[in-house]
């Protein structure tokens, strides 16, 4: 299984980063996990975004599925022929959400998706056992585990701390968390995580380790995210970048 970190920024689009995206690989299925704002542009860059067999949207805000709309466009209206639809795991609403986005006339989207409601429990995308929960965000969220010949890989998704994420980190190889608030820090309640809270989270998870995501430049230091996260976790902590692959 491999993991490609094709958009991390948290929020909204960062002068080095698309939003929030990742596209996990096993014996030549193509998994996509969000397709947040900018994220298109990298799936090119990393990819071939022509072959995408299956995609989860964790939810329904734009820098985690915006660039689901202008996709229609890549399968829709390909100069060989339109692409088949693609299965799209989300919670209800996408259709909806996604037609409304991409046409202000409501149009369907049928034809470049296949769209499944997720709910908690665990079920068969391709080659992976997949696993969601909802977890502690102001919309219908969920995080994700993943897993595929005896590794783990789980992603957080957006939430603040919720019992939900510890059970899908459980033991995991690679624990892709966000930590978008600096810790001290006045922060909303109910939104998102610290660098110190995803430590936390790795800690009791039991994790391998711990890649942090969804920070936000222009509001966060990177250096005091991740020092908060490093005292709070003993193993290895690290901030991904687009492009950066991990092989479990």
């Amino acid at each position: 299984m491999r993991l490609t970190v094709l958009g991390c920024a948290g929020s909204f689009p960062g002068p080095e980063s698309a939003c929030s995206a990742y596209l996990v690989e096993a014996e030549g299925f193509r998994l996509l996990i969000d397709f947040g704002s900018g994220s298109l542009s990298a799936l090119q860059r990393y990819s071939d975004m022509n072959k995408i067999d299956a995609i989860i949207l964790t939810h329904l805000h734009c820098d985690h599925m915006l660039d689901a709309c202008t996709y229609i466009v890549v399968r829709r209206y390909d100069p060989s022929g339109s692409l088949p639809p693609v299965p799209v795991y989300a919670p209800l609403g996408a259709a909806e959400r996604i037609s409304a986005a991409y046409s202000q006339d409501n149009e369907p989207v049928d034809d470049v998706y296949t769209f499944y409601g997720l709910q908690p429990g665990t079920f068969p995308i391709g080659p992976f056992s997949i696993t969601v929960d909802r977890v502690n965000h102001p919309i219908e969220t969920y995080g994700v585990r993943i897993e595929h010949a005896g590794s783990v890989l789980a992603y957080s998704s957006d939430t603040a701390p919720c019992e939900p994420l510890l059970r899908l980190a459980a033991g995991a190889d690679l624990f892709l968390c966000e930590a978008s608030y600096l810790d001290g820090a006045d922060n909303p309640p109910g939104l998102h995580l610290t660098g110190g809270e995803a430590g936390e989270a790795a800690t009791k998870a039991d994790v391998g380790k711990l890649l942090l995501t969804h920070l936000v430049p222009a509001w966060v230091s990177e250096a005091s995210i991740v020092d908060a996260a490093v005292a709070a976790f003993a193993g290895p902590v690290e901030v991904v970048r687009p492009g950066a692959r991990y092989d479990l």
